[in-house]
């Protein structure tokens, strides 16, 4: 457990908050109080977001940027300063995704991927690090995935980039602890956005069914929430919790169902292979044993 802290008058950056849970999180943050800066790739829907928050009476800044930018990073933290003197709560939201059989994808499919969701991150984190030691009741949190906790078949790009976000926070967690700043990790599950339009690429057989999932606000509440308490990790939906409870205590029976689901998918495929093989077993019928 971190330490508690108000949303109200906190100074926020949200990454990644043209569209989804970023867009959620500036809203929800907004409408509580906090003064919001947003950054994303496209600055017309940053200038949307704006124009709905300042009508509600919500104060909040954009920064067009890219976050695996070093010079979009810089600017980025002098938008923090120049806005509002500093920040108190990093949330490293931008992130992209990719489905398809790692063997089936490029090699540049993966480095983007961890470009964006990975380096990204810790670059902006280490940016800010400076500003984040004199805010008041600092925190970073990562959004990370219920794919950083399990490795979902079909998007392994995308869940090694989330383990490695795993991985890192709970690193930098101890580290920044004499500093006093928290390092919190939000999970979601499905969760109801257009992640699945802005992918990469889409060559997973079953997609999975995103209008399923919880509603972008939903996450945005209980991230704030998480924020609020103090929370070290949340991870959201039941079906993600249970994910995650069977892959920690009993991860051989979830080896056993992802394992079986790939093998129906690809059945007529292992049969064709299987099929080939036996053909090459078989004997060859010589000169001599015709003449017999």
């Amino acid at each position: 457990m971190g330490q508690r802290r108000n949303i109200t008058g906190s100074r926020i950056l949200i990454t990644g908050a043209s569209q989804g849970i970023g867009k959620a999180l500036a809203e929800a943050a907004a409408a509580r109080g906090a003064r919001v800066l947003v950054c994303a790739r496209k600055i017309e829907l940053l200038n949307e977001l704006a124009q709905q928050i300042r009508a509600r009476g919500g104060m909040i800044e954009v920064v067009q940027a890219d976050i695996t930018n070093p010079d979009d990073r810089r600017r980025l933290v002098e938008a923090a300063e120049k806005a509002f003197g500093g920040i108190d709560i990093l949330v490293n939201n931008a992130g992209i995704g990719a489905t398809g059989h790692f063997a089936d994808g490029a090699p540049d499919r993966l480095r983007q991927i961890m470009e964006v969701n990975f380096f990204g991150l810790t670059e902006t984190t280490r940016a800010f690090l400076p500003m984040l030691k004199k805010g008041t009741s600092p925190a970073i949190v990562n959004i990370s995935s219920i794919a950083g906790k399990r490795g979902i078949p079909a998007r392994s790009d995308y869940s090694a980039s989330k383990f490695a976000v795993q991985g890192f926070s709970e690193a930098i967690r101890a580290e920044l602890a004499k500093d006093g700043v928290d390092v919190l990790v939000v999970c979601p599950g499905l969760t109801q956005t257009n992640f699945s339009e802005n992918m990469i690429e889409q060559k997973a057989l079953v997609p999975m069914d995103h209008l399923r999932g919880m509603t972008a606000e939903a996450v945005a509440l209980h991230t704030l929430h998480a924020i609020e308490k103090g929370y070290n990790e949340t991870c959201l939906t039941f079906k993600g919790k249970l994910m995650v409870l069977v892959s920690r205590f009993l991860p051989w029976i979830a080896d056993i169902i992802v394992k079986r689901k790939v093998r129906e998918l690809f059945r007529d495929e292992i049969d064709a292979r299987k099929k080939a093989a036996s053909e090459r077993r078989e004997p060859v019928e010589t000169s001599h044993e015709r003449a017999s």
